[in-house]
């Protein structure tokens, strides 16, 4: 998911068109050093951005491992030059992924807390252009991506509705989708959940409910209709969603509000 084209682009951005600062001779090895306890992600796009440069990156643990201050995540050799080019930016993706990778396995741990089979998910709520990084962080946590793009499943939202219809909007994209992709419908209220698995929802996504009024729409589902709860679900909350009973819990936060792990890059003999 990460191209070539992706790390020029990141490369050219930092370095700019003459780099006086890194012009320094000779070789030089380098250690990616966390700051902070977290769970670290992002490393194999880092070691894309080093292999670019010609410098050889290895990391020191997997993407997915908890780590605590003063842990080395990734080693390299190579240039100095080019070791110190590629070093910001392999910071910042690694700090942003970490970042998310850390606040999605909070919100793991909490849910599984109140509800064991309850999987976290992210949304499309991502950068642009770091959805793959993003994505795969939220897997290093131990959530579920949920649609990578909007291939991945056909979903009718609150616009669909108002322009068609609830039953009419399923209708129309239930003749028009493959038999292998899935059909989720957002609502309102439980009572909307009901009608929108009567009409053949195959997922029902509670947006922007209470708890209790999630609970009151799982129990209205027949056999068979996965329930999703998503709508400004935070860390303090996801338990209490986790407990309705929903096969999923899905928060945009996860990616769009998880401040970066603090990682430092050294070079040089320890």
């Amino acid at each position: 998911m990460l191209t070539t084209e992706t790390v020029e682009r990141w490369l050219r951005e930092d370095v700019g068109h003459r780099d006086v600062t890194n012009d320094v001779p000779g070789e030089t090895t380098g250690r990616l050093v966390a700051k902070e306890s977290g769970v670290v992600a992002g490393l194999d796009a880092a070691v894309t951005v080093f292999d670019y440069l010609g410098v050889t990156a290895t990391p020191a643990v997997d993407d997915g491992a908890s780590v605590e201050p003063g842990a080395v995540v990734l080693e390299t050799s190579g240039p100095a030059r080019e070791t110190l080019r590629g070093e910001r930016v392999a910071v910042n993706v690694v700090g942003h992924a970490s970042g998310v990778a850390t606040r999605t396995r909070r919100a793991v741990e909490a849910a599984h807390e109140a509800n064991p089979d309850a999987r976290v998910a992210a949304t499309r709520k991502t950068t642009p252009g770091l959805r793959g990084v993003e994505k795969r962080a939220v897997v290093a946590g131990g959530g579920d991506t949920h649609r990578l793009t909007l291939s991945g499943m056909v979903m009718v939202k609150d616009n669909h509705v108002a322009e068609m219809g609830l039953e009419g909007a399923i209708e129309r994209f239930r003749e028009r989708k493959s038999f292998a992709t899935k059909l989720e419908v957002e609502v309102e209220s439980p009572e909307m959940g009901a009608r929108a698995a009567d009409a053949g929802a195959d997922i029902v996504l509670f947006d922007n409910l209470s708890p209790d009024e999630v609970r009151d729409g799982v129990e209205r589902l027949p056999d068979g209709v996965l329930a999703e709860a998503s709508g400004g679900i935070t860390l303090d909350t996801v338990a209490d969603y986790a407990a309705t009973g929903v096969d999923v819990v899905s928060m945009g936060s996860l990616t769009h509000s998880a401040p970066s792990l603090d990682f430092s890059f050294r070079t040089g003999e320890t």
